[in-house]
């Protein structure tokens, strides 16, 4: 079962994100503006590695590059911002091919070991594309707050 709608909203938020951080170069990506200390940089890190990376291609489909090459986004990830947005990109890319050919009824094909998470991993597909709906959404607000910060600029302006 594919669900055209949830993947829709899934690719818009990604398009959120990445519209956001457009036009920033490596240092204004590097910056930290709030206090918990992270920097646009390593969101998009998290979001390649511990979001795309992990529960797409390793939890859903169970592919032994992205077991192999889990890591901790936040701290691990790309160097710079150019490199950050490719990696994110390539990610989604990865991702999105996941997401053509599997049943989203199905169970996932991996379930990490407590080592690695030690949460509660979805029964299905598709409860694995609201997860990811819901993190990339929450940072893409995360992002649009730090821009705003950054050069004022604002993705939705209520009036």
């Amino acid at each position: 079962m594919h669900d055209p709608d949830l993947i829709a909203l899934l690719t818009e938020q990604r398009g959120h994100v990445l519209a956001v951080v457009d036009g920033l170069d490596d240092a204004r990506m590097a910056e930290v503006h709030v206090p918990s200390g992270w920097s646009i940089t390593q969101l998009l890190g998290h979001l390649t590695f511990d979001d795309e990376r992990f529960w797409i291609s390793a939890v859903l489909d169970a592919q032994p590059r992205a077991i192999e090459g889990l890591c901790d986004g936040w701290r691990d990830g790309p160097a710079s911002g150019r490199d950050a947005i490719s990696r994110y990109r390539e990610e989604i890319e990865r991702s999105d091919e996941v997401l053509a050919r599997v049943d989203l009824a199905e169970p996932p094909r991996w379930r990490p070991p407590a080592s690695v998470f030690d949460g509660p991993i979805m029964a299905d597909g598709r409860g694995i594309v609201l997860r990811m709906l819901e993190e990339t959404a929450v940072h893409a607000g995360h992002l649009d707050i730090v821009r705003e910060l950054i050069d004022g600029r604002q993705h939705i302006v209520v009036p």
